[in-house]
């Protein structure tokens, strides 16, 4: 571990070993042996925290704080119980706005942040905090709009009518700035842009909920199985940059009972399969996680291009190589991800005509001219890839 051909610093060795999910007293034996070689401890806490996984690097090195530089590990001490008083703060945010919600009928789930920390680290403070993150049904957004204002929150963007109305078909959140800071709540209808070609069943995710206490209040998140694709397609959509994101999926492949026969029929039909199964794979190679002989059983076996996709985006994340969102290798890779032709051919046509509030933005045109931003999306799309 890892199994990559990029040549790792100590400092990522020393944060994929705190990161793993293999047991304690191997991860202990490992570190102290990595802990041997000189250490960068100002790039190995910045490569953390640019990773949110610096609340991991302490619970690990903690257990062998006599390997560790006072210094270093009191600024980890530090870190750490600052990310619990935020953690705290926004649990006392999160039901702030959950019980106002509730008592106006209208459902909504947590689905990463501290539900996420709870259910996969059991401790809020495991992960670092940054903001909320509901879904909502999408017939809901005006109300869960006016009830949020209600408490304070703010659109962080200002949309017109016409505007909103195509965003809510297109887009799949809405950010709301709160006192305590901007983009404090996301407000999400759907799992990503309708662009990516990933059409997940929310109401089959609101009916398969499970139940999760948080700072002692039980709310409903997403279930184990839905969480795994959720947040393989979000990863993916991310070129899985930072990795907590792996950290998570991980940990999710080390639970006893996911229902891997189910999993694998909804990623075929999502047409994320491939996705998975790269998510396995780099779990696997960086963070030890096992691959479970249920996913194989299930069919969650990969295809010949799996691996090869799997080594390179290892590599991008160790050498910390941003993709630009807006290249045509970005868009590319999107296609390569997906098994099927036909979710490519879907994929690339939504990305071409489906507009947004870069078009809005670029030119303003009267509703009545709002599909006319189809043309703009297009040359704007045709501008970028000739400066790509």
């Amino acid at each position: 571990m890892p199994a990559t051909s990029a040549t790792l610093e100590p400092e990522w060795s020393v944060l994929l070993a705190a990161c793993s999910v293999i047991p304690a007293t191997e991860k202990h034996r490992r570190l102290r042996s990595l802990l041997q070689q000189p250490i960068r401890w100002k790039f190995l806490l910045d490569l953390a925290d640019r990773h949110g996984t610096s609340q991991l690097l302490h619970q690990s090195l903690a257990g062998i704080a006599e390997s560790v530089p006072g210094d270093e590990m009191r600024s980890l001490q530090q870190s750490h119980q600052l990310n619990v008083h935020k953690a705290l703060r926004l649990s006392g945010e999160l039901i702030r706005v959950l019980d106002h919600l509730s008592s106006l009928r209208i459902e909504a789930i947590p689905y990463k942040g501290l539900a996420l920390a709870e259910t996969l680290y059991g401790d809020i403070a495991l992960r670092q905090s940054g903001d909320i993150d509901l879904l909502i049904r999408p017939q809901d957004f005006s109300r869960v709009r006016e009830a949020v204002r209600e408490l304070g929150f703010t659109p962080h963007t200002s949309l017109s009518e016409a505007q909103q109305c195509a965003y809510l078909e297109s887009g799949y959140e809405c950010s709301f700035d709160g006192t305590a800071g901007p983009n404090l709540l996301e407000v999400q209808w759907a799992i990503q842009p309708r662009f990516y070609a990933i059409d997940f069943d929310m109401p089959g995710l609101f009916q398969r909920a499970a139940t999760v206490s948080v700072a002692g209040q039980s709310m409903r998140t997403l279930s184990n199985e839905d969480l795994f694709l959720v947040l393989s397609a979000h990863a993916a959509k991310h070129v899985w940059g930072r990795l907590i994101w792996l950290c998570d999926l991980a940990r999710l492949m080390t639970l006893p009972n996911l229902n891997w026969p189910w999993i694998a029929s909804q990623a075929r039909a999502l047409g994320v399969a491939r996705i998975l199964n790269v998510s396995m794979l780099m779990a696997n190679g960086l963070l030890g996680a096992g691959i479970p002989d249920a996913a194989s059983r299930a069919g969650l076996t990969g295809d010949a291009v799996t691996p090869s996709l799997a080594e390179e985006i290892q590599t991008y994340i160790v050498r910390e190589t941003p993709y630009n969102v807006e290249s045509f290798a970005y868009f590319r890779l999107m296609m390569r991800l997906r098994e099927r032709q036909a979710d490519r051919r879907r994929f690339l046509q939504r990305l071409i005509l489906t507009p947004g509030s870069g078009e809005w933005e670029a030119v303003e045109l009267p509703a009545a001219l709002f599909p006319l931003y189809r043309l703009v999306r297009l040359s704007r799309l045709a501008a970028k890839m000739l400066r790509t």
